[in-house]
């Protein structure tokens, strides 16, 4: 906007706000001028002042939701603006999910869960400053991972033809390779897919090392097996770059080796790449030589050495960033579901314990009809503790909304009537009539609320959303979970002893005579 026209609209706002202050004294001028020939002089001024007063407050009393609108719109873009700019890279990005997790640590009271949690977030941060490139070398016991990894090294690490699963824990060695800035760690995991608990230990002691992997290699002596596939699948869902080893081809002629390897490419078609599944042969066998001593052959490497290097130098750095950022949002997943599961231990307490808050109301004033179980079952201040647990701060006044619209979700949906119906059926015991009217009343009531409380709770682990299913479904479902057998009998054998037997002795004392006058 040009300087000239931008004087004339400040002239023109002020001289609009002059009129405005003129016009509002002389209407204040004409008010005070009329009220002097209706009341006696000395209540003119005090009535005034009564009167601009009460203007005042009702005008503040409307505008104040729009000022507190405004205000609250100005602070949530002050936190949009304060929130961490977003990651220009990997490292970025892995560092940030740190700092979350260092957040979740706080907030997490298990001090077992919280120096593991800690623990591995050292780790992971440790790993951000590494400088080796990790190659995890995966297979069976027979398929020669140790011996690939002896030729690879050219030195002795293992001892060939042992026992299946002699490599009871990963071991790590360092080689360098030619033109690579970064050193390589390779480590040989236990053999997979061995039997017994102890070979299971092993194979989840490799598969964590996989997880934790820049490259991976899987060896193999033959066409992949049901359970070789499986473990193929569930190292590709990793997202780590992964090579296949066709160990053994000495022991096979050309053709049928290039059968084998065409036929691996296309079982891996979509998981790995053609060049990325080679032929080698770690330990060739020993060829007898008449009249001489056997004839040892060289190991076959060359092919999965080039290739082995080529990925390094081309996809090196992008590996290493991506199995670190890998690394720290799965930490971050972990420190997530912790807080969780603590927050779901937390509410389920709170409906516990407003559970039996419900059944000491109606015990002590029972309602005179069933219909009104409705506010015993839902109650705000149980709503407004489960959102805080779950980091959500609501008004009164939006508890109550909430509170009352699940009550008519489990009125139309008979949920309150079958639970009562429930309820008095486990109860009908060999009770006095209003014993037990009483304590169906509320046992029910108490009942009624866990069903509300938990489904409360998946609303707020849902980011306050009822899902697809919309309000009906949730509190259906939390209906049926609670009238199964195992939780209603769980729920009634505690009903009994803090509700029914309390009730049963109240109703023998008030059955006793009364105690003559001067006895002690």
């Amino acid at each position: 906007m040009k300087a000239p026209a931008r004087l004339w609209l400040w002239l023109g706002g002020g001289l609009l706000v002059l009129v405005v202050f003129t016009a509002v004294l002389q209407a204040i001028n004409n008010l005070i001028w009329q009220l002097s020939y209706l009341l006696p002089a000395w209540l003119v001024g005090p009535f005034t002042l009564l009167l601009f007063g009460g203007g005042a407050l009702l005008i503040a009393r409307v505008t104040w939701p729009w000022v507190e609108g405004w205000r609250r719109q100005r602070q949530g873009g002050a936190k949009a603006g304060a929130a961490p700019a977003a990651p220009s890279n990997r490292q970025e990005a892995a560092q940030q999910q740190l700092q979350a997790v260092d957040q979740l640590l706080e907030r997490i009271r298990d001090a077992v869960q919280r120096e593991a949690l800690q623990q591995e977030r050292e780790r992971v941060a440790a790993e951000l400053e590494r400088g080796d490139l990790v190659l995890v070398v995966f297979g069976t016991g027979s398929a020669g991972k140790t011996s690939l990894i002896r030729a690879l090294l050219k030195d002795v690490v293992g001892r060939v033809g042992a026992a299946m699963g002699s490599t009871d824990a990963c071991v790590s060695y360092r080689l360098r390779l030619q033109h690579l800035n970064r050193g390589i760690r390779l480590v040989d995991t236990p053999g997979i897919l061995e039997a017994g608990d102890a070979g299971q230990r092993r194979e989840q002691l490799a598969r964590k090392q996989a997880a934790e992997a820049d490259l991976l290699l899987l060896v193999v002596d033959g066409d992949l097996r049901a359970a070789e596939q499986e473990v193929l699948l569930a190292l590709a869902q990793l997202g780590k770059r992964l090579l296949l080893v066709l160990n053994k081809c000495d022991l096979r002629g050309s053709d049928e080796e290039r059968r084998l390897l065409a036929l691996l490419r296309r079982r891996c078609q979509g998981r790995i790449a053609p060049d990325d599944v080679i032929a080698a042969s770690a330990a060739p066998q020993s060829v007898p030589m008449p009249g001489g001593k056997p004839l040892q052959p060289e190991p076959e490497l060359d092919a999965l050495l080039r290739r082995i290097a080529q990925v390094l130098h081309s996809d090196g750095e992008e590996l290493i960033a991506d199995n670190i950022l890998m690394q720290s949002r799965r930490l971050s997943e972990t420190g997530r579901r912790l807080l969780n599961d603590q927050r779901q231990q937390d509410a389920e307490a709170v409906v516990d314990r407003y559970s039996w808050i419900s059944a000491g109301v109606i015990a002590a004033t029972p309602l005179p009809g069933i219909d009104l179980l409705g506010a015993a079952a839902v109650n705000a201040q149980m709503v407004m503790e489960i959102g805080r647990i779950h980091g959500v701060s609501l008004s009164r006044s939006s508890a109550q909304e909430l509170a009352v619209s699940v009550g008519r979700t489990l009125a139309s949906l008979g949920v309150i009537k079958g639970g009562m119906g429930l309820i008095s059926a486990a109860l009908s015991v060999n009770l006095p009539a209003l014993v037990l009217s009483r304590a169906v009343q509320a046992v029910g009531a108490g009942w009624l609320t866990r069903v509300a409380g938990r489904s409360f709770i998946t609303y707020f682990q849902q980011d306050q959303d009822w899902g697809d299913g919309g309000m009906q479904e949730v509190v259906q479902r939390q209906y049926d979970l609670n009238r199964r057998d195992s939780a209603l009998q769980s729920f009634l054998s505690a009903a009994f002893s803090r509700v029914v037997e309390p009730l049963q002795r109240q109703q023998k004392r008030e059955q006793l005579p009364p105690r003559p006058e001067g006895r002690r």
